[in-house]
C-alpha cells in the first residue's frame, strides 16, 4: 500500500485542525454559557424536564398510586410562591380508611389527613433534579414508602418544577421544605413524628431544612440523605453527562478550577453543615452510581466522625514542601491512631449480597451509613435492605 501523498497529508491535518478549532470554540461557548445565570439554573436543576409531560398533578390515581390515597395540595410560601405538592396516606392507615368507606372520594380529606398525621409517622420527601413529583422512579418511592415503612408521605415539586410556580434558587427550595414543614405543623404533627428524607439535589434541601430547624431547636425523628453529594463545588469538579467529564478540561489548570468555583452562583454545601443536625443522620449510596460517586457519602461519614476522633495533623497543601523527619512520624502516628479509635467507634456489618452498613454514636444521636453494591443513583432507596435499615434506625413501620 503506498503512502499518502503530501496533499492528502495536508487535508487530514487541515480537517484536524478545523475539527480542534470548532470543538474549543464550541466548548468556549459553552463555558460562557454556564457563567450565565439563565443557563446555569437549567443545567443544575434541570426543571424544564418535566416528567411526565402534561402530568395532571390533580390525577395520581393516573401514575400508579391507589384511588383516593393522596390528596393534592397547593402550598404558598412566605414569598408568595405557589408549589404543587402531593399528601400520600401510609398503606395500612390507607386500608383501615377504605374499610370505613366503600366508596372513597377523589382525595382523602384535612381530617383524614390530620387522622394519618396522629397515627403514623410521616416522611417529608426532597426529591433530585429534573422531572416532577409524578416520575415513575419517584412513584415507586411513595408506594414503597407507604407500604414498606408504613409511613405517610409529603412530598413537594419545588418551585420552577412540575406545576409549581417561580423560579428554582438554592434559597428558594430552602424556603419550600420550610413551607412544607410548617404545613405539617399547621396540621397537627409532631417534629418528633417528622422523617425527613432526600435524594440527591434534595439532599441538599433536606440538610438545609434540617439545619434550620435545629437552629430553633425543634427536632425532626430523623435526616436520611440518599446519593447525596457533599458540596456543590466538589461535584461539579467531577460531573459527567454519559460518563463524559463535561468539565475535566478546565480541572486541568488551577486557574480553571478557581473560574469554576467563581462561576457557581448556587449554593449547596453539606459537608460544611451536617455537624449542625441535630437527630440521628442515615447515609446511603451505592458503589454503581456513576451519576454521584459515593466517595461524596464517605466524605460526609467522615466529617460526623471526625469530632470523635483525635485531632489529625494536616499535610501541606503544596507538594513542594517537604516535611522534616520528625514531622512525618507524628502524622503516622496521628493517623494510626485515628484509624484506632475509628475502628472501636464503628461498628461494621458486611453483607456478601447486598454491601456493608457502618454506624456510630454520633454527638446528636445514631449515625448510620449504608453502602450498597447496586442501585445505580436513583434507586438506592426502592432497594429494600436500605428501607430496612431506614425502618429499623428511625423506628419506622408502626404506628404511634
Amino acid at each position: 500500500m503506498s503512502d499518502p501523498t503530501p496533499s492528502t497529508r495536508r487535508g487530514l491535518l487541515d480537517g484536524l485542525h478545523r475539527f480542534a478549532f470548532i470543538s474549543s470554540f464550541v466548548y468556549a461557548v459553552f463555558i460562557a454559557l454556564l457563567a450565565t445565570p439563565f443557563f446555569q439554573r437549567h443545567v443544575l436543576y434541570q426543571h424544564a424536564i418535566r416528567v411526565p409531560w402534561g402530568a395532571n398533578f390533580a390525577l395520581p390515581e393516573k401514575y400508579g398510586l391507589a384511588p383516593g390515597k393522596t390528596m393534592n395540595l397547593k402550598l404558598v410560601t412566605t414569598d408568595n410562591v405557589t408549589i404543587g405538592s402531593w399528601f400520600v396516606l401510609s398503606e395500612p392507615f390507607y386500608q383501615e380508611y377504605r374499610a370505613r368507606s366503600p366508596v372513597l372520594p377523589p382525595q382523602p380529606a384535612v381530617d383524614v389527613i390530620q387522622a394519618a398525621l396522629r397515627t403514623y409517622p410521616t416522611i417529608l420527601y426532597c426529591h433530585g433534579v429534573a422531572g416532577t413529583r409524578a416520575a415513575p422512579s419517584r412513584m415507586q418511592h411513595y408506594s414503597s414508602f407507604s407500604s414498606r415503612l408504613r409511613a405517610n408521605i409529603l412530598v413537594i415539586d419545588y418551585r420552577g418544577f412540575g406545576d409549581s410556580e417561580g423560579i428554582p434558587s438554592d434559597v428558594g427550595l430552602a424556603e419550600d421544605a420550610q413551607t412544607a414543614w410548617r404545613w405539617l405543623m399547621g396540621q397537627g404533627a409532631k417534629p418528633e413524628d417528622i422523617m425527613i428524607i432526600g435524594h440527591s439535589l434534595g439532599t441538599g434541601v433536606a440538610t438545609s431544612l434540617a439545619t434550620s430547624l435545629a437552629r430553633e431547636n425543634l427536632k425532626p425523628r430523623g435526616v436520611a440523605l440518599l446519593a447525596p453529594f457533599s458540596s456543590l463545588a466538589t461535584l461539579v469538579e467531577t460531573y459527567s453527562i454519559g460518563g463524559v467529564p463535561i468539565l475535566q478540561p478546565l480541572q486541568t489548570f488551577p486557574i480553571g478550577r478557581k473560574l469554576i468555583k467563581r462561576l457557581l452562583r448556587q449554593e449547596f454545601n453539606t459537608l460544611s453543615v451536617i455537624q449542625d443536625i441535630n437527630v440521628p443522620v442515615l447515609i446511603a449510596h451505592s458503589q454503581d452510581d456513576v451519576e454521584i460517586p459515593y466517595h461524596h457519602s464517605r466524605t460526609l461519614l467522615d466529617k460526623l466522625l471526625d469530632p470523635h476522633l483525635p485531632e489529625a495533623i494536616s499535610l501541606p497543601a503544596s507538594p513542594d514542601v517537604l516535611l522534616t523527619k520528625e514531622e512525618y512520624t507524628a502524622y503516622l502516628e496521628a493517623e494510626k491512631q485515628r484509624r484506632a479509635v475509628r475502628s472501636g467507634l464503628v461498628r461494621k456489618t458486611e453483607l456478601p449480597t447486598f454491601g456493608t452498613i457502618e454506624e456510630f454514636d454520633g454527638t446528636a444521636g445514631k449515625v448510620v451509613y449504608v453502602e450498597t453494591f447496586w442501585g445505580k443513583h436513583n434507586e438506592v432507596g426502592l432497594q429494600e435492605g436500605v428501607q430496612d435499615v431506614i425502618a429499623s434506625t428511625f423506628r419506622l413501620g408502626h404506628q404511634l
